[in-house]
């Protein structure tokens, strides 16, 4: 199977990979990415690639309003997000929403907008989540919300399309390979006020050597190209999974969350 796919958040890592993949085994690949740069660099590899910014209501509207315009849509990969970290108590307001705006409520808007023609023709909605749509880790906060929010949003649409042609998954990748920490970086010096934090010196002894001076791969880690196999899995079985679990940390977390007390699974969090 083969068809017309969209694919978000393009401009590296996960996004990127996947795009090159699928385009491999033969799909007409759509790629979305915000910078202008990227964007020629994906057109110069042979992919369609347009404008994306989730976190702007009428970019949100005219991509799905040009996608279509080109004809039948067969699949779209959500995959664009980015993260915020900091401690709960430092993420002010402004941050919060800016987070929600790109990683739930953009991703909601474009696949709702998509919807109509996937009932008419069929079609598959895979969404990128994460390990930490299963269990919330320190400094990770902000991102853990908008995964909790975005698992059960995908959750309720793949019951409710249940009588539709429509069929809905969720992906779940662990540590993978990627520059998700370092464009983190920003929004970080945006958004959170450490110098003031009375977790200041947390701060310094971690999630800023985390940051900017990470100490080689993540146990766990692997390759983008991991998470790309088991999305054109879900694009191509005649009956994908409810949700897939990428790297053993997602596994472990997975039967962890099942089994173990909220006090264990809090034990388990703080120690990794």
């Amino acid at each position: 199977m083969t068809g017309r796919v969209l694919v978000t958040g393009c401009s590296s890592g996960i996004g990127l990979d996947a795009a090159r993949r699928l385009q491999a085994e033969g799909w007409q690949v759509v790629a979305t990415c915000r910078k202008p740069e990227d964007i020629a660099a994906r057109q110069a590899e042979g992919m369609s690639c347009l404008h994306l910014e989730l976190s702007d209501p009428d970019s949100v509207a005219r991509l799905a309003e040009e996608v279509l315009a080109e004809g039948r849509l067969d699949a779209l990969v959500n995959n664009a997000a980015f993260a915020l970290p900091g401690a709960v108590e430092d993420i002010p307001r402004g941050g919060l929403q800016a987070i929600f705006e790109a990683n739930l409520f953009g991703t909601h808007d474009l696949t709702v907008r998509l919807i109509p023609h996937f009932r008419a023709h069929g079609g598959r909605i895979v969404n990128i989540s994460s390990v930490l749509g299963l269990v919330g880790i320190p400094w990770r906060g902000a991102y853990v919300a908008t995964k909790f929010a975005l698992e059960g949003l995908t959750d309720v649409l793949r019951i409710e399309m249940r009588d539709s042609p429509v069929k809905v998954v969720l992906i779940e990748p662990g540590p993978i390979t990627s520059r998700i920490r370092v464009n983190s970086i920003p929004h970080f010096e945006k958004w959170v006020n450490w110098q003031d934090s009375p977790r200041q010196q947390q701060y310094r002894d971690n999630l800023q050597k985390r940051l900017y001076h990470p100490e080689g791969k993540d146990r766990f880690e692997l390759p983008a190209s991991a998470v790309s196999d088991v999305i054109l899995q879900a694009l191509t079985t005649r009956r994908p999974k409810p949700r897939y679990y990428v790297t053993t940390p997602t596994r472990i977390s997975g039967i962890g969350r099942r089994i173990l007390s909220t006090r264990a699974l809090d034990w388990f969090a703080r120690r990794n």
